[in-house]
């Protein structure tokens, strides 16, 4: 089992940048598939990105192709979300998840609780 923990979320100006890390801890994140999701007020939650956890191959919803990236660091057990460009549309609570059971969007089995992301126009 592994516990999941989010950080770097905040507030930024549209245009500007964010990193979210997900730490793990219990299990390394190197043995599991891992992805990022989010959810706006009174929308469903939706899949943003998500990292191999052999190859590294990644995967990334087309709203947010091109301005974000996945990238992981087995060594700080850790995995990031880089958010270039942000758009208001882009406020949301963020969640790092891992071991989908159909890469990458469906049926992850470990979640984080969240940070928020603020991007004001």
């Amino acid at each position: 089992q592994v516990q999941l923990v989010e950080s770097g979320g905040g507030l930024v100006q549209a245009g500007g940048s964010l990193r979210l890390s997900c730490a793990a801890s219990g299990r390394t994140v190197s043995t599991y598939h891992m992805g990022w999701f989010r959810q706006a007020p009174g929308k469903e939650r939706e899949f943003v990105a998500a990292i191999k956890r052999n190859s590294g191959s990644t995967a990334v919803a087309a709203s947010v192709k091109g301005r974000f990236t996945v990238a992981r660091d087995n060594a700080k057990n850790t995995v990031y979300l880089q958010m270039n460009s942000l758009k208001s549309d882009d406020t949301a609570v963020y969640y790092c998840a891992a071991d989908p059971r159909d890469w990458p969007q469906s049926g992850y089995n470990y979640w984080g609780r969240g940070t928020q992301v603020t991007v004001s126009s």
